[in-house]
């Protein structure tokens, strides 16, 4: 799994001009899942993301996780995450989980999230969303649950 986490000061994901969902200051992720990814790896990455120190302390210090804010978080389903664009010009996503696998396990890594004491917010699995992000610092990490080294 690989996740672009961003530490925002709201974010929502609106679809047909409707917002579904929107949170204030906390986490916003884009998610994406490969053919290689299982249920350890979604539990991985979700306590990676759940006790990053992002948030920064009364010293101005990153020292602060999530939970230690009560913050938010919104989890978008991103397959172009595994778009690979090495050869050409048009980005390959063979390294992408698709379908019922794939939803299922985005599923699963919210649950995760939800048994926390956090608001959760979602995207729409394959749908066509508008994300919109109001990146704080800017802070921006890139996660991955697979070591790439």
């Amino acid at each position: 799994m690989k996740a672009v986490v961003q530490r925002v000061i709201n974010s929502s994901v609106a679809i047909d001009g409707k917002t579904i969902s929107s949170i204030d200051r906390g986490l916003n992720v884009l998610l994406g899942i490969s053919v290689d990814d299982t249920i350890e790896d979604a539990k991985y990455l979700k306590n990676k993301i759940f006790n990053l120190r992002i948030f920064e302390d009364e010293n101005g210090k990153l020292n602060k996780s999530l939970m230690d804010v009560k913050g938010d978080i919104i989890i978008i389903s991103q397959f172009t995450l595994y778009g690979d664009c090495t050869r050409g010009r048009r980005p390959s996503f063979i390294k992408a989980l698709s379908g019922k696998e794939a939803e299922e396990l985005y599923e699963y890594f919210i649950s995760l999230f939800k048994e926390e004491d956090l608001n959760v917010g979602t995207g729409i699995f394959g749908a066509d969303m508008k994300v919109s992000i109001e990146n704080d610092g800017p802070v921006t990490l890139i996660l991955e649950s697979k070591k790439t080294f």
